[in-house]
């Protein structure tokens, strides 16, 4: 085989799939697609998927959007326009705009590529990385592209190892000793185990590497199929698997892990319990997703803010936080964070707590406030006194609580609370 003289993602596209509701997250999504949902107390989700491809030295990028995308276009267009085309950089927001049917949105995942065909064609790309937008992780695509093209294969696809009945809710592999994929089930009840490994599953991430024109290819075979539901998991994947070569890409040959991160880092935020312990998680003092890797960025739309700010030190009245993450542009006036993530531009007032709690951007906790185990949506003003997370059955009647005793709320309900 030919040595290479430049890494693989040179000639690569990655194309980011950030069309979907995430309605699983209730409220959150109400007004924004799940991939714009913030998280980490800076970023947004789909920052995961395009800071990947970047560090992975991915220069084209596309992102294909749909429901409710003014805030995810809004964000990448502040935080994403950096990436040059004289530079042979480019990076496209592509829409559901009827550019194939006057009638047609996205029908699916694949129908989402196949309508910008044009547009991948215009820049030429050897190799596709498909990516879904939606989930917390740090990979390098590079190392799933070299395995693509040193085995030969029409697809790759990248799975994780997980405890195999944990994969019911998955797409799951059937693979053989070279992990050859030879059957691919949609969230099957029994799940095949791995060759050697039978206690374990090898579950879709939904990342998909191809040679451009066999992709093309079959995203046209695809189109002609009037019985297609235009999805890679339903229809792409397993038809490939049947007439041509699948093989399965492992996380963890590629996951990119800082030395404080022992075991491979992936997350589905899709449930509020899920975001919420996710987010909670990072309060720890060596949590298992390092932001801090400054080998590994994540890259996001960088907020101009003053530095966050903590006042009054009386008893009962003193502005202070723990085992907390406190973004930018927040005053801490007078009152106690504990296990908590303020998002940018958060004032708490004084004699307010804040515990095990999740606060986006522009929330105001008023005076008195007691807030426990919580999610506040964007611009959420808490009024002064409430209490949240100490009585089960008054929470359940006033906010959205899970099971898990988490309170999502937003400044709808909290307008509600006032009739």
């Amino acid at each position: 085989m030919q040595p290479r003289h430049q890494p693989i993602a040179r000639d690569a596209m990655a194309y980011v799939l950030a069309g979907g509701r995430g309605s699983r997250l209730g409220e959150l999504t109400d007004k924004r697609a799940k991939p714009a949902v913030h998280f980490g107390g800076k970023a947004r989700i789909i920052d995961f998927a395009l800071s990947n491809a970047l560090n992975s030295g991915i220069r084209r990028i596309g992102v294909a959007t749909q429901y409710k995308a003014h805030s995810l276009i809004r964000h990448l267009q502040r935080g994403w326009n950096f990436l040059r085309p004289e530079r042979n950089e480019s990076f496209d927001i592509l829409p559901a705009s009827q550019r194939v049917s006057e009638s047609q949105w996205y029908e699916g995942t694949a129908d989402a590529v196949f309508q910008n065909i044009d547009i991948i064609e215009g820049y030429a790309p050897e190799y596709m990385v498909l990516l879904a937008g939606d989930h917390v992780y740090k990979m390098d695509y590079e190392l799933m592209l070299q395995q693509h093209v040193d085995t030969g294969a029409d697809v790759t696809v990248g799975c994780l190892e997980v405890p195999r009945m944990e994969a019911r809710g998955f797409g799951v592999m059937h693979v053989d000793e070279r992990d050859v994929i030879t059957d691919f089930v949609e969230k099957p009840s029994n799940p095949p185990g791995i060759p050697g490994q039978p206690d374990l599953a090898l579950a879709s991430m939904g990342i998909y590497v191809f040679r451009t024109k066999f992709l093309i290819e079959e995203l046209r075979r695809d189109a002609d199929n009037p019985a297609s539901k235009r999805d890679f998991g339903g229809d792409i994947i397993p038809y490939i698997v049947k007439h041509g070569k699948a093989v399965a890409h492992r996380f963890s040959s590629s996951c990119v892990r800082a030395e404080s991160e022992p075991v491979p880092y992936w997350r589905d935020v899709g449930t509020i319990d899920a975001y919420w312990q996710a987010n909670i998680d990072l309060t720890e003092v060596v949590p298992s997703l390092d932001l801090f890797d400054r080998n590994w960025p994540l890259w996001t739309y960088s907020e101009v803010t003053p530095p966050a700010k903590f006042v009054h030190n009386e008893d009962g009245r003193r502005g202070s936080a723990t085992s907390s993450l406190v973004a930018g542009g927040c005053i801490v006036s007078g009152s106690s964070l504990h296990r908590s993530l303020l998002f940018s531009g958060v004032r708490t007032h004084s004699f307010s707590s804040v515990t095990d709690s999740v606060i986006m951007p522009g929330c105001e906790i008023g005076r008195g406030a007691r807030l426990h185990k919580c999610v506040l949506d964007s611009d959420v003003i808490i009024p002064p006194g409430l209490i949240v997370g100490e009585d089960a059955e008054e929470d359940a009647r006033r906010f959205r609580r899970t099971e898990s005793g988490v309170c999502l709320i937003t400044q709808y309900m909290i307008g509600r609370l006032a009739h």
